[in-house]
């Protein structure tokens, strides 16, 4: 997630686009999502972790409508998106299927997550990406009236979450810090935008009902 959001940024800054903080975040851990298939019996055979939602060929396919209706405004966010498994799964593991639906071959490094040297790394890019928050101030955008930071719901509830639902923990000590601190920052976002959202769905509803007895 950490290195999603750094290349996301540092592309956006490169290409001058905004960025979309929220859905930058989401998408680099999106690929993931394969991960509650597992626990789906109807879906876990066609949905594997590191298996089709982790081909970048899927991701491409998907992303060619963004790229020829916003063009390079949606480059950070398909790097934030392939990154996942182009760079972070590849170097931490293997069976990644790439190139998904034209062939199964696994690829990786077979390298453990558990390895110091990834533990080193992850930490390190942890770091960057909170201090790009930071100094940026992108983190104030994530308590500020926006519709967009409910999307953070999703890294919560596939990923960050269920990693503290499981025992032994399915990460290394170490990473369990940054682990629940965008756990941490990702529900406060949510729960501060909830009742905002629930107040501006009441408002509209009670618009729509007078607009009717008009």
């Amino acid at each position: 997630m950490a290195l999603g959001h750094i290349l996301g940024k540092t592309s956006s800054k490169f290409l001058k686009t905004n960025l979309n903080i929220p859905l930058v975040l989401t998408l680099s851990i999106i690929p993931d999502i394969d991960i509650l298939a597992e626990h789906v019996p109807a879906l876990s055979p066609i949905l594997p972790h590191r298996g089709p939602a982790h081909s970048f060929i899927v991701s491409l396919i998907i992303f060619i409508p963004f790229f020829a209706v916003y063009r390079k405004t949606a480059v950070p966010y398909f790097i934030a998106l392939v990154q996942h498994a182009l760079i972070g799964d590849y170097l931490t593991g293997g069976g990644l299927q790439l190139l998904w639906p034209i062939s199964q071959q696994g690829f990786g490094t077979g390298a453990s997550i558990m390895s110091a040297e990834n533990v080193a790394l992850e930490f390190s890019l942890f770091v960057v990406s909170i201090a790009i928050l930071l100094i940026t101030r992108d983190i104030v955008a994530l308590f500020q009236a926006h519709r967009p930071n409910l999307i953070l719901m999703i890294p919560i509830f596939t990923v960050l979450l269920p990693t503290f639902l499981s025992y032994p923990l399915p990460v290394p000590a170490w990473l369990i810090v940054p682990h629940l601190a965008y756990l941490v920052l990702f529900a406060a976002s949510v729960i501060f935008e909830l009742p905002r959202f629930f107040r501006s769905q009441r408002s509209q509803k009670s618009e729509l009902v007078l607009s009717n007895h008009v």
